[in-house]
């Protein structure tokens, strides 16, 4: 078992510091299980202090409703779901459980936050991960019950929405979607406050709004296996990054890593990819910087470019456990590797 540590960021964030002080406030927390930074370019002190507050606070509200274990209205949801039972949820839950469907169903169903119950069985339902292989029988019955997005089912009951599944075995994880999400309402609570120039990092996910200052803001590509940049690249206005990575959330048993990156279709962990990088841009740009990369990674390095293309992502790289970069031509344009020797294989 190996911690997170500061060092071990998806993506570790790179203010490179002018000459004199400039304008560029930060402040660091965490929620969702990570470490979260906001900076904020050419704002007083008390008025970034403030805006930050203020999105610290709607990132612990998206985390106390989104909690896949711990009393949540997710939670309370999945239990009805388990009973075949429905419940009444809020307008915010239903958007987010519609667009978490759309998003499956374009990736073929390898983005699918109805599996919380392998995710459970493998022992990622917890803070601290053992290392233990699930229950065999447990997890071949949740395999072979296919739990998906489209068994959902969204019933109007006068003013309000409730929610059943017509299977029993759909349990959701927003692990893959809750980090995106919060990254589009920061951007737009920003907005709101007249905040023209931010970095927002929630684990490795991160989105700019303006610029710092007279650049870019420059960000990097966590290495999956050394501290530090594998690469890093300018975020322009708008676009977001997100990577899935298998070294943060995993455990070691018999000299095997089992990362927390779980391919739907056999309920194993998915093996051969050391890492999977996204660029999005335009409308919900933090969202599908956070889903698009799991239907890359678990389609490892003999089908990933046709995920991405599937995702209609034309700025994407994967790493395999070999070491190599596989990256599409215009993710190549934007990167510049630190170490110049890193081997690359570019999609034609």
């Amino acid at each position: 078992m190996k911690f997170t540590r500061r060092t071990l960021l998806l993506i570790a964030i790179l203010v490179l510091s002018a000459c004199g002080k400039e304008p560029l406030y930060q402040e660091e927390g965490f929620v969702f299980g990570t470490r979260v930074e906001v900076s904020i370019y050419g704002e007083e002190e008390s008025r970034a202090r403030l805006s930050v507050a203020t999105i610290m606070q709607e990132f612990q509200r998206l985390h106390n409703l989104l909690h896949a274990w711990k009393p949540s209205a997710l939670s309370e949801l999945n239990t009805a779901f388990s009973h075949g039972k429905s419940v009444t949820v809020a307008p915010e839950l239903e958007a987010m459980l519609r667009e978490a469907a759309q998003l499956s169903e374009q990736s073929g169903g390898l983005f699918n936050p109805a599996i919380g119950g392998m995710v459970k069985l493998w022992g990622f339902h917890a803070d601290e991960f053992k290392p233990a292989l699930p229950d065999g029988k447990q997890l071949a019955a949740l395999v072979a019950a296919q739990p998906q997005m489209s068994d959902i089912s969204f019933h109007r009951q006068k003013d309000s929405i409730a929610l059943g599944s017509r299977n029993r075995s759909v349990q959701l994880d927003f692990g893959g979607y809750a980090k995106g999400y919060a990254l589009d309402r920061a951007a737009a609570l920003l907005k709101q406050q007249g905040i023209q120039h931010a970095l927002i990092n929630i684990g490795g996910n991160v989105m700019a709004l303006g610029s710092h200052g007279s650049r870019s803001w420059r960000v990097g590509i966590q290495h999956p296996r050394k501290p530090g940049p594998i690469a890093t690249l300018e975020l322009h206005d708008g676009e977001a990054i997100g990577t899935s990575g298998d070294y943060q959330r995993y455990f070691e048993l018999n000299d095997k890593r089992y990362c927390h990156v779980i391919d739907p279709r056999t309920g194993q962990p998915v093996q051969g990819v050391e890492a999977v990088t996204v660029l999005t841009h335009g409308v919900r740009a933090g969202v599908l910087s956070d889903a698009a990369s799991k239907p890359l990674f678990i389609s490892g390095t003999g089908a990933w470019l046709a995920a991405a293309q599937q995702m209609q992502l034309s700025e994407a790289l994967l790493i395999d456990t070999s070491g190599t970069v596989h990256l599409t031509i215009a993710m190549q344009k934007r990167l510049e590797f630190t170490d110049k020797n890193t081997l690359r294989k570019v999609a034609q």
